[in-house]
């Protein structure tokens, strides 16, 4: 049953690192995680927002060590996006067990695992209220989750990217390291390039930012901050947008 609330957004895009997946032990697939991310997320479909999510394989591979070594870099970011889709079955598996609706489409041909991306059949499960997962990136080497996130979103007609991060969103310098750095509550796309910030990767800035889609970066840990964005709220940061 949808709540009788007004939420802000009609079809929002959810990017996840892998490491959001790791929780406290910074590596493999944390249970607790998993079931906390299932419970945010059937939150945003209570209220009838349509969701599409894409999570990153940082938690299970990094190729940069490996590449260091002498590893082709085609064959490490082919290994990711297998990473990529590891993570999304869990998260299927997630939510699935709380009864909510969700299909797993990959960029890579996987038979037997998840169907092939499509892009008409992705925005027609989004509007039959299912979670759509989007794993493998692009499918290309050479481009990371975070420019899979931003032009899937700009494919399935999203109006937002919610980029879930382990800091409350997007400060000055890192707030781990510097006590003092300033948390922004709103940035340009500009400024966001023009700084260096570290939001996401250049080409998934300005994909948003040619398109016209926001990003709000916020802290995907804490509780209730997910439902509170889709419901207007000013989690994080929020760059681009009205």
């Amino acid at each position: 049953m949808v709540a009788e609330v007004e939420a802000r957004y009609r079809r929002v895009l959810l990017k996840l690192s892998g490491e959001e997946l790791s929780g406290e032990a910074g590596s493999g697939i944390d249970a607790a995680v998993l079931e906390r991310t299932a419970a945010e997320i059937a939150q945003l479909l209570a209220i009838g927002v349509q969701v599409g999510l894409v999570v990153g394989g940082g938690n299970l591979f990094r190729g940069a060590a490996l590449q260091a070594a002498g590893m082709d870099r085609i064959t490490g970011d082919q290994m990711g996006m297998l990473a990529t889709l590891m993570n999304a079955l869990a998260l299927r598996d997630a939510l699935e067990r709380k009864g909510l609706p969700a299909e797993l489409m990959s960029a890579l041909a996987v038979a037997g695992i998840a169907e092939p991306y499509d892009r008409r059949r992705a925005v027609a499960y989004l509007a039959a209220g299912r979670v759509v997962l989007f794993a493998a990136g692009t499918g290309n080497p050479l481009f990371t989750t975070d420019s899979a996130a931003c032009l899937r979103a700009v494919e399935v007609g999203a109006e937002v990217v919610l980029k879930a991060t382990k800091v409350d969103g997007v400060y000055s310098a890192d707030p781990l390291i510097h006590r003092d750095a300033e948390l922004y509550a709103r940035l340009t796309y500009d400024q966001v390039l023009d700084g260096k910030l570290g939001v996401m990767d250049l080409a998934a800035i300005c994909l948003c930012r040619d398109h016209g889609i926001p990003i709000r970066v916020f802290r995907m840990a804490k509780s209730g901050a997910l439902l509170n964005i889709a419901l207007g709220g000013s989690e994080g940061t929020l760059v681009g947008g009205d």
